[in-house]
């Protein structure tokens, strides 16, 4: 494992943001894991764990020991008569992961394709997508418990997984670096065409027989055609969640707004269209400098070359303040601030 000092931090995070960080490692076994972190204790560092840079805006140069982690394999462990058992390390990416999934016709993330970031952040915020999220296909993880430095296993009650929530971003946040996740997968698909356009671009795509791969291309399709790829403009996806609000709010909401895109959640809650909310207060297209909201979707704060981390930051505080006016609700960030 290799320690390097003063680096960019440009290359690591989807916003593309140039800050730079004090110290930097990639790590790519558990012995690294440990090594690293007895660095950063040695040393007095805080330390940050990171996978894609998807999910993460910096704001600031980071005065520690960046960890990217880079835990690499995939492979099937064991099947049943319904089901595969899919382990993956945390460090590989996604889609790439997905798109082994597809190509051996393993049934139940194709729903996911195309979300950006690794393996290990999946199950951290319970990613979702066109009415999937990870929980509806988690069986199991490992991650390594730093205070005690073992290894521990979590099934999917132990994660508590709520819309983009688990236990690793309340109870135990800080504590655990993921290391794996097993996929249960179906045999025999139950494919879930109902959500967003799915169906509409099925037919699009003259798909008169359903299977995986169909579906995943529908997906990658839609998401392509309304988000920008972080290659070509920088941006971490979604940098709301859809809020969730009590049945008395929607129905003050629905009587103002008629309009208004709201959605059963649970009991006596409802979802929150949040693109909807920022389109309706002029955010939508909005671009200052080197940074703004995306065009075609309001949810994307976007850094179109220059732009700094605290920019970004401060555009969103004022979609928050302003949607907060308009509506009476609270956006909060799906993106970790840094």
């Amino acid at each position: 494992m290799e320690i390097v000092q003063n680096i960019s931090l440009k290359a690591f995070n989807t916003f593309g943001i140039d800050v730079r960080t004090q110290y930097f490692t990639e790590i790519e076994s558990v012995d690294d894991i440990r090594e690293a972190l007895s660095f950063a204790n040695k040393n007095q560092l805080p330390y940050l764990v990171i996978g894609g840079g998807s999910n993460i805006l910096f704001t600031q140069n980071f005065q520690g020991l960046i960890i990217k982690n880079n835990l690499k394999s995939i492979e099937v462990i064991h099947e049943d008569q319904n089901n595969y058992y899919i382990k993956s390390s945390a460090g590989e990416v996604w889609h790439q992961l997905v798109l082994y999934c597809i190509e051996n016709n393993y049934a139940g993330i194709e729903n996911l394709s195309l979300i950006p970031g690794s393996v290990g952040a999946a199950p951290l915020q319970n990613i979702g997508a066109y009415g999937v999220e990870l929980k509806d296909v988690f069986y199991e993880l490992e991650a390594y418990h730093i205070p005690t430095q073992t290894i521990e296993k979590f099934d999917l009650n132990d994660c508590a997984f709520d819309y983009r929530e688990s236990i690793f971003k309340t109870k135990l946040k800080n504590q655990y670096i993921i290391l794996n996740i097993t996929l249960q997968l179906k045999k025999n698909p139950q494919f879930n065409i109902e959500y967003g356009a799915i169906k509409e671009e099925l037919e699009k795509m003259n798909c008169t027989s359903l299977s995986v791969k169909a579906i995943s291309q529908a997906v990658i399709n839609i998401r392509s055609s309304k988000l920008p790829n972080p290659k070509e403009i920088g941006n971490a996806g979604s940098f709301f969640k859809n809020p969730i609000i009590n049945q008395e709010q929607s129905g003050q909401l629905k009587k103002e707004f008629p309009s208004i895109p709201i959605y059963p959640s649970k009991a006596n809650q409802f979802k929150v269209a949040a693109g909807w909310l920022i389109e309706q207060c002029g955010w939508k297209g909005f671009r200052k400098a080197d940074y703004g909201c995306h065009a075609k979707q309001a949810l994307v704060l976007v850094n179109y070359g220059t732009a700094k981390g605290q920019e970004i930051f401060d555009l969103s505080t004022a979609i928050n303040e302003s949607v907060f006016e308009k509506f009476g609700i609270e956006l909060e960030c799906e993106v970790n601030i840094v």
